[in-house]
Protein backbone atom coordinates (compact mmCIF):
# COMPACT_ATOMS: atom_id res chain seq x y z
CA UNK A 1 0.00 0.00 0.00
CA UNK A 2 1.41 3.22 -0.94
CA UNK A 3 1.47 5.93 2.12
CA UNK A 4 2.19 9.45 1.63
CA UNK A 5 1.74 12.05 4.94
CA UNK A 6 -1.17 14.46 4.36
CA UNK A 7 -1.34 15.77 7.61
CA UNK A 8 0.12 15.58 11.27
CA UNK A 9 -1.76 16.44 14.04
CA UNK A 10 -1.51 16.42 17.88
CA UNK A 11 -2.32 13.09 18.39
CA UNK A 12 -2.27 11.21 15.03
CA UNK A 13 -0.71 11.08 11.59
CA UNK A 14 -2.96 10.70 8.25
CA UNK A 15 -2.07 9.24 5.40
CA UNK A 16 -3.29 8.80 2.00
CA UNK A 17 -3.79 5.62 0.26
CA UNK A 18 -4.25 3.72 -3.05
CA UNK A 19 -7.62 4.64 -2.55
CA UNK A 20 -8.11 8.22 -2.93
CA UNK A 21 -11.43 8.05 -1.40
CA UNK A 22 -9.60 6.33 1.74
CA UNK A 23 -7.35 7.93 4.28
CA UNK A 24 -5.17 5.65 6.90
CA UNK A 25 -5.41 7.25 10.35
CA UNK A 26 -2.15 6.03 12.42
CA UNK A 27 -2.70 7.42 16.18
CA UNK A 28 0.37 8.52 18.28
CA UNK A 29 1.61 7.81 22.06
CA UNK A 30 1.62 11.75 22.22
CA UNK A 31 -0.40 13.49 23.91
CA UNK A 32 -1.71 17.25 24.43
CA UNK A 33 -3.40 19.37 26.25
CA UNK A 34 -4.29 23.09 26.33
CA UNK A 35 -3.98 23.08 22.32
CA UNK A 36 -0.51 21.79 22.86
CA UNK A 37 0.12 24.26 25.36
CA UNK A 38 0.98 20.97 27.68
CA UNK A 39 2.65 17.78 26.04
CA UNK A 40 3.13 14.85 27.21
CA UNK A 41 3.30 10.95 25.98
CA UNK A 42 2.87 7.26 27.49
CA UNK A 43 2.87 3.92 26.20
CA UNK A 44 -0.21 2.50 24.35
CA UNK A 45 -2.30 5.60 23.99
CA UNK A 46 -2.25 5.12 20.14
CA UNK A 47 -3.74 2.09 20.91
CA UNK A 48 -6.31 2.72 22.95
CA UNK A 49 -7.46 5.49 20.68
CA UNK A 50 -7.14 3.27 17.63
CA UNK A 51 -8.99 0.28 18.99
CA UNK A 52 -11.28 1.97 20.73
CA UNK A 53 -12.55 4.59 17.99
CA UNK A 54 -13.13 1.42 15.67
CA UNK A 55 -15.06 -0.17 18.02
CA UNK A 56 -17.53 2.82 19.10
CA UNK A 57 -17.79 3.83 15.27
CA UNK A 58 -18.79 0.51 14.28
CA UNK A 59 -21.48 0.43 17.00
CA UNK A 60 -22.54 3.69 16.15
CA UNK A 61 -22.62 2.59 12.21
CA UNK A 62 -24.96 -0.20 13.79
CA UNK A 63 -27.50 2.12 15.09
CA UNK A 64 -27.77 4.35 12.26
CA UNK A 65 -25.52 6.79 12.48
CA UNK A 66 -23.12 7.38 9.84
CA UNK A 67 -19.40 7.75 10.34
CA UNK A 68 -16.33 7.65 8.29
CA UNK A 69 -14.83 4.74 9.92
CA UNK A 70 -13.85 2.21 7.30
CA UNK A 71 -12.00 -0.88 9.18
CA UNK A 72 -8.87 -1.13 11.93
CA UNK A 73 -5.69 -1.90 9.80
CA UNK A 74 -3.81 -2.78 13.05
CA UNK A 75 -3.26 -1.69 16.52
CA UNK A 76 -2.62 2.03 15.60
CA UNK A 77 -4.29 2.39 12.15
CA UNK A 78 -7.63 2.63 10.85
CA UNK A 79 -8.61 3.49 7.48
CA UNK A 80 -11.47 5.99 7.02
CA UNK A 81 -13.60 8.10 3.85
CA UNK A 82 -12.03 11.24 2.89
CA UNK A 83 -13.70 13.96 3.89
CA UNK A 84 -14.03 17.93 3.77
CA UNK A 85 -13.97 18.61 7.26
CA UNK A 86 -16.39 21.11 8.54
CA UNK A 87 -14.55 24.10 10.55
CA UNK A 88 -16.63 22.94 13.58
CA UNK A 89 -16.28 21.14 16.84
CA UNK A 90 -19.40 19.74 18.39
CA UNK A 91 -19.59 19.61 22.08
CA UNK A 92 -22.18 17.66 24.07
CA UNK A 93 -22.06 17.89 27.70
CA UNK A 94 -24.31 15.75 30.10
CA UNK A 95 -22.85 16.74 33.47
CA UNK A 96 -21.08 19.94 34.35
CA UNK A 97 -17.68 20.22 33.88
CA UNK A 98 -14.62 21.39 32.19
CA UNK A 99 -15.46 24.64 30.28
CA UNK A 100 -19.16 24.58 31.32
CA UNK A 101 -18.19 24.48 34.73
CA UNK A 102 -16.32 27.83 34.49
CA UNK A 103 -18.72 29.51 31.94
CA UNK A 104 -21.97 28.97 34.07
CA UNK A 105 -20.78 28.63 37.55
CA UNK A 106 -21.61 25.18 37.97
CA UNK A 107 -19.97 23.08 40.75
CA UNK A 108 -17.71 20.32 38.70
CA UNK A 109 -20.16 17.22 38.59
CA UNK A 110 -24.06 18.80 38.27
CA UNK A 111 -26.20 16.81 36.25
CA UNK A 112 -27.60 18.99 33.69
CA UNK A 113 -31.13 19.06 33.09
CA UNK A 114 -31.36 18.05 28.68
CA UNK A 115 -28.37 17.27 26.81
CA UNK A 116 -26.50 21.22 26.20
CA UNK A 117 -25.02 21.23 22.68
CA UNK A 118 -21.78 23.72 22.06
CA UNK A 119 -20.67 24.60 18.45
CA UNK A 120 -16.99 25.61 18.44
CA UNK A 121 -14.69 26.93 15.86
CA UNK A 122 -12.09 24.39 14.95
CA UNK A 123 -8.73 26.72 14.75
CA UNK A 124 -5.85 25.72 17.31
CA UNK A 125 -5.21 29.73 17.08
CA UNK A 126 -7.76 30.75 18.33
CA UNK A 127 -8.34 28.29 20.99
CA UNK A 128 -11.35 26.87 19.10
CA UNK A 129 -13.88 29.45 20.44
CA UNK A 130 -17.16 28.71 21.45
CA UNK A 131 -19.09 30.48 18.30
CA UNK A 132 -23.09 31.05 17.41
CA UNK A 133 -24.80 30.36 14.73
CA UNK A 134 -24.85 34.60 13.43
CA UNK A 135 -20.39 33.77 13.96
CA UNK A 136 -20.68 30.76 11.98
CA UNK A 137 -22.91 32.45 8.67
CA UNK A 138 -20.51 35.21 8.47
CA UNK A 139 -17.92 32.55 8.25
CA UNK A 140 -19.32 30.50 5.69
CA UNK A 141 -21.17 27.70 7.45
CA UNK A 142 -24.67 26.90 6.06
CA UNK A 143 -27.52 27.05 8.38
CA UNK A 144 -28.38 23.52 7.53
CA UNK A 145 -24.79 22.42 8.02
CA UNK A 146 -24.62 23.88 11.77
CA UNK A 147 -28.43 21.41 11.89
CA UNK A 148 -27.00 18.77 10.95
CA UNK A 149 -23.87 19.13 13.57
CA UNK A 150 -25.86 19.79 16.38
CA UNK A 151 -29.05 16.84 15.48
CA UNK A 152 -25.97 14.25 15.20
CA UNK A 153 -24.52 15.13 18.38
CA UNK A 154 -28.07 14.76 20.23
CA UNK A 155 -28.23 11.29 18.64
CA UNK A 156 -24.30 10.34 19.39
CA UNK A 157 -25.17 11.15 22.51
CA UNK A 158 -28.45 9.04 22.80
CA UNK A 159 -26.23 6.19 21.65
CA UNK A 160 -23.24 6.30 23.71
CA UNK A 161 -24.80 7.26 26.85
CA UNK A 162 -26.61 4.12 27.56
CA UNK A 163 -23.81 2.02 25.71
CA UNK A 164 -21.20 3.46 27.74
CA UNK A 165 -23.51 3.52 31.44
CA UNK A 166 -23.63 -0.74 30.48
CA UNK A 167 -20.38 -0.95 30.91
CA UNK A 168 -20.10 1.27 34.16
CA UNK A 169 -18.94 4.81 32.45
CA UNK A 170 -20.93 7.93 32.91
CA UNK A 171 -20.25 9.77 29.19
CA UNK A 172 -19.90 13.65 31.26
CA UNK A 173 -19.41 15.27 27.63
CA UNK A 174 -17.71 14.41 24.60
CA UNK A 175 -16.23 16.17 21.57
CA UNK A 176 -16.63 15.46 17.67
CA UNK A 177 -16.24 16.98 14.39
CA UNK A 178 -18.47 16.53 11.11
CA UNK A 179 -17.24 16.03 7.25
CA UNK A 180 -18.50 16.13 3.80
CA UNK A 181 -17.98 12.40 1.80
CA UNK A 182 -17.74 13.00 -2.12
CA UNK A 183 -21.48 12.27 -2.36
CA UNK A 184 -22.18 14.86 -0.20
CA UNK A 185 -23.12 13.19 2.51
CA UNK A 186 -22.31 15.10 6.14
CA UNK A 187 -21.28 12.24 8.79
CA UNK A 188 -19.00 12.15 12.09
CA UNK A 189 -15.56 12.27 11.74
CA UNK A 190 -12.42 12.15 14.27
CA UNK A 191 -12.32 9.70 16.69
CA UNK A 192 -14.18 8.38 19.83
CA UNK A 193 -11.78 8.15 22.61
CA UNK A 194 -10.42 8.99 26.47
CA UNK A 195 -8.84 12.11 24.45
CA UNK A 196 -12.09 13.52 23.11
CA UNK A 197 -14.77 12.62 26.07
CA UNK A 198 -14.64 13.01 29.70
CA UNK A 199 -15.53 9.70 31.16
CA UNK A 200 -16.18 8.75 34.92
CA UNK A 201 -16.49 5.96 36.17
CA UNK A 202 -20.27 5.39 37.54
CA UNK A 203 -20.03 3.67 41.18
CA UNK A 204 -16.81 5.98 42.16
CA UNK A 205 -16.74 8.64 40.05
CA UNK A 206 -13.32 8.29 38.94
CA UNK A 207 -12.21 10.08 35.72
CA UNK A 208 -11.03 7.77 32.96
CA UNK A 209 -9.78 10.14 30.67
CA UNK A 210 -7.44 12.71 29.37
CA UNK A 211 -8.44 15.38 32.81
CA UNK A 212 -5.60 13.29 34.21
CA UNK A 213 -3.25 14.17 32.18
CA UNK A 214 -4.69 17.63 32.08
CA UNK A 215 -4.37 18.25 35.78
CA UNK A 216 -1.25 16.15 36.44
CA UNK A 217 -3.40 13.71 38.68
CA UNK A 218 -1.12 10.70 37.52
CA UNK A 219 -2.57 7.61 36.62
CA UNK A 220 -3.09 8.09 33.40
CA UNK A 221 -1.83 5.09 31.13
CA UNK A 222 -4.23 3.15 33.68
CA UNK A 223 -6.99 4.92 33.42
CA UNK A 224 -6.99 4.95 29.17
CA UNK A 225 -6.53 1.09 29.50
CA UNK A 226 -9.43 0.25 31.44
CA UNK A 227 -11.49 2.01 29.34
CA UNK A 228 -10.08 0.09 26.26
CA UNK A 229 -10.54 -2.91 28.60
CA UNK A 230 -14.27 -1.78 29.12
CA UNK A 231 -15.12 -1.12 25.41
CA UNK A 232 -13.89 -4.53 23.81
CA UNK A 233 -14.52 -6.81 26.84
Amino acid sequence: MSEELLYEGKAKKVFTTDDGSVLLHRYKDDATAYNAKKRGSWEGKGRTNATMSAAVFAYLESQGVPTHFVEQVDDVSIKTKRLEMLPVEVVVRNVAAGSLSRLLGFEEGRKLKSPIVELCYKDDDLDDPLLNWYHFRELGVADEDLAFCEELGLKVNAVLAPYFDEKGVTLVDFKIEVGRDESGQLMLADEISPDTCRFWDKETGEKLDKDRFRRDMGGVEEAYAEMLKRVTD
